[in-house]
C-alpha cells in the first residue's frame, strides 16, 4: 500500500465531508419545512390560452408584451406549430380573460387569433404533486432493492443516502431561491437519480473489486484507491454533462430553464455525493473484506469431501 500515500486522501476528509453534508441538508429541510417551495402553473392551476399567429412570432417579445400588460406569473411556449402558442398565466379563469391576452398581444397591429382559453384547477396539481412524489420514493425505493441485489445491504443504505442528499439539497437550493418548481423540475430530479446512481455503482464497482483482490489495506485505504481509480472518469462524465447543461440553461429557452437549473444543481452535487457521501456511510456502516467475499457453497465442499480417500 505503498502507493496509497501519494493519491488523494478522500477519506481522510470524511467527517469534514459529512459535516459539509449534514449543514446543507439540514439548511435544506429547514426551507423546505418553513418557506417551502413555489409551486409552477403545472402543480397550482391557472389558465391556459392558445393563439394562432401568422407568421411565428418571438416567443420573448410575446413574454414581454404580457409581462408590460401586468400578467407577472406566466409562460409562453409553442404548442404543436410554430405559429401556435400557448400562454400559460397563474391568475383565476374568466369569461373575459382570452379577449384580454388577444387584445394585449394585437396591440403591435399583429395577425393573431384566439383559439382556445380554459381553466386548469388546482385539484390536477394537487394529484401531480402526489404522483411526483410516489414516483421520487418508488424511484429510491427500487435503487435501494437493485444495490443489495447486486452489491451488499451497506452499499444499497449508502447508495439512497447519496441520492437522498443529491434530491433534498436540489428542492433546499429551489426552495431557498424561490424559483418555481414544475414538471419540468420533477423530471430533472428523477433524471438526477439515474445520474447520481449511475456515479455510485461505478465507483461501488471498483471498491468490491479491490476488496477481493488487495489483500493488504484498511476498508479506509482500499475506499480511498477506488476513488483515485475513478476519479478522472467521473471528471470527465461530470465535466461534459455540466458543459451540455449550461448550453441548455443559456440557450434553450424558459421552457427548459427550470430542468437545466435543477439537473445542473443535482450532477454537481451528485458527483461530490458518490465521492464523499456514499464512501462515508460505508465507513460508517463498517464495510469490510468480509462482507464481499462469496460464500463457499456446502454442497461442493460436500463434493469434495466424498472424493478424498
Amino acid at each position: 500500500m505503498s502507493n496509497v500515500s501519494k493519491q488523494i486522501d478522500f477519506m481522510g476528509k470524511r467527517k469534514i465531508a459529512a459535516a459539509i453534508s449534514i449543514i446543507f441538508v439540514v439548511i435544506s429541510l429547514g426551507s423546505l419545512a418553513f418557506k417551502g417551495l413555489v409551486f409552477g402553473l403545472d402543480f397550482t392551476g391557472g389558465t391556459l390560452v392558445e393563439v394562432e399567429y401568422k407568421t411565428a412570432p418571438n416567443l420573448n417579445e410575446v413574454r414581454e408584451q404580457l409581462t408590460s400588460a401586468g400578467y407577472e406569473k406566466l409562460t409562453v411556449q409553442n404548442f404543436g406549430a410554430d405559429t401556435a402558442v400557448l400562454v400559460r398565466l397563474a391568475q383565476g379563469f374568466s369569461d373575459t380573460v382570452g379577449e384580454e391576452v388577444i387584445a394585449v398581444l394585437k396591440a403591435d397591429g399583429v395577425d393573431v387569433q384566439l383559439k382556445r382559453a380554459e381553466f386548469v384547477g388546482a385539484q390536477v396539481g394537487e394529484e401531480l404533486r402526489e404522483q411526483g412524489g410516489l414516483g421520487l420514493l418508488f424511484a429510491l425505493g427500487v435503487v435501494m432493492v437493485y444495490v443489495a441485489m447486486r452489491f451488499q445491504l451497506k452499499f444499497s443504505l449508502g447508495a439512497v443516502v447519496a441520492l437522498a442528499h443529491d434530491v433534498i439539497i436540489t428542492l433546499g437550493l429551489f426552495s431557498l431561491l424561490s424559483w418555481d418548481f414544475d414538471l419540468t423540475v420533477l423530471a430533472a430530479l428523477l433524471a438526477v437519480i439515474g445520474y447520481s446512481l449511475n456515479d455510485t455503482i461505478v465507483v461501488a464497482d471498483r471498491v468490491r473489486e479491490n476488496f477481493r483482490k488487495m489483500r493488504k489495506g484498511t476498508s479506509e485505504e482500499i475506499i480511498n484507491v477506488s476513488l483515485n481509480q475513478t476519479l478522472s472518469r467521473t471528471i470527465v462524465t461530470s465535466l461534459t454533462t455540466v458543459l451540455v447543461l449550461i448550453a441548455l440553461y443559456l440557450f434553450g429557452g424558459e421552457m427548459i430553464n427550470g430542468f437545466s437549473k435543477a439537473l445542473l444543481i443535482g450532477v454537481l452535487v451528485g458527483t461530490y455525493s458518490s465521492i464523499y457521501v456514499a464512501g462515508n456511510v460505508l465507513l460508517a456502516l463498517g464495510v469490510s473484506r468480509e462482507d464481499l467475499i462469496a460464500p463457499v457453497k456446502e454442497e461442493v465442499e460436500g463434493e469434495e469431501l466424498e472424493e478424498l480417500p
